[in-house]
């Protein structure tokens, strides 16, 4: 079982849920400090501790956290990469920021990018709303070696998930874009948990571990951040045009064939605008890592593998100002 979502009354967002938590050999968990604070983070390593190729790093959605990459890490090593999947700031076991400008997006695309200095990455991929804040991370600075957009449209959620998300931050008391009293929201985002989220996960067939660790991560997120996430997700603007004229980044859109989020035509028409390419994965809906892992890690080794061999054609390809 991949996700749960709600039905109406009261619907909001799908979950991603990991199918497992047990950590494969080669990944552990580790804090990856930078110059804007730390981060919780798993880290995968080849076998043999040697990275040939460039490193990766995957950015999680929104109610989401480095987890939901669990069932690909191990395989996007390759045995010879090192792969590393982030809580952005506020999400599960990573700080929540000290005030709530630190979530504008602008500011959590600061953040990924103090990690990728850090680490060293030069594949970066967001997953859903991480594929925004990444995107914000590339037009900011785009001398890496590829992007990935996972599941993620070019500007705002419309339809059913919109009506959603408006439902969950009505549900939470947030009018005219105002921010309720943290306490208020952190006790709202507890009862949405114990009467909706939590009796959906068991109805679904979700294994009681992982619905401790799904109530464990909903509840440990900052609820300003939730809402903050949430507002952007509905306004954010369309900008594949801009992203567009990095021609040189090689850009690969991935999504999964019944996505019920940003549409698969929505997701086909922006690889087209970006020249990017596309994998559709089938029978997945919008957490391909989740419900495709081997298919997953595949097109994306493939991918990361092709925008090397390219970048050793043309060292200055990568090189963008």
């Amino acid at each position: 079982m991949s996700r749960f979502c709600l039905t109406e009354p009261g619907r909001f967002a799908t979950v991603s849920t990991p199918t497992s938590l047990d950590l494969p050999s080669r990944v552990r968990r580790i804090t990856i400090h930078t110059s804007r604070g730390s981060f919780a983070a798993l880290e995968a390593v080849p076998a043999s501790g040697v990275c040939e190729r460039d490193g990766a790093l995957l950015i999680p959605g929104y109610t989401g956290s480095k987890e939901d990459f669990l069932a690909i890490l191990d395989l996007l090593t390759d045995g010879s990469r090192q792969v590393v999947a982030i809580d952005m700031r506020g999400q599960f076991e990573t700080p929540a920021a000290g005030d709530p400008d630190g979530y504008l997006v602008s500011e959590l695309a600061s953040d990924v990018a103090a990690i990728l200095q850090v680490t060293g990455a030069r594949h970066l991929v967001g997953h859903s709303y991480g594929g925004l804040v990444a995107r914000e991370t590339i037009l900011a600075d785009a001398r890496l070696a590829s992007f990935t957009l996972m599941s993620s449209g070019p500007a705002a959620l419309n339809g059913p998930r919109a009506r959603e998300l408006r439902a969950m931050l009505a549900a939470l008391g947030v009018r005219n874009g105002q921010l309720p009293d943290k306490t208020a929201l952190g006790d709202g985002i507890s009862q949405l948990w114990r009467a909706q989220l939590e009796p959906q996960a068991v109805a679904a067939g979700v294994p009681a571990p992982i619905v401790a660790f799904l109530a464990k991560r909903m509840l440990s997120n900052d609820p300003n951040g939730l809402v903050l996430m949430a507002r952007h997700m509905l306004t954010a603007a369309d900008r594949t045009a801009e992203l567009a004229k990095l021609s040189q980044l090689p850009m690969l859109v991935i999504y999964g064939e019944n996505d019920n989020s940003w549409s698969p035509a929505a997701q086909e028409s922006m690889a087209r605008r970006l020249g990017a390419r596309r994998v559709c994965i089938p029978s997945a809906v919008h957490s391909p890592a989740v419900e495709a892992p081997a298919t997953t890690a595949r097109a994306l080794t493939e991918f990361w593998d092709a925008a090397e061999a390219s970048a050793a054609r043309h060292p200055a390809s990568t090189e963008i100002s």
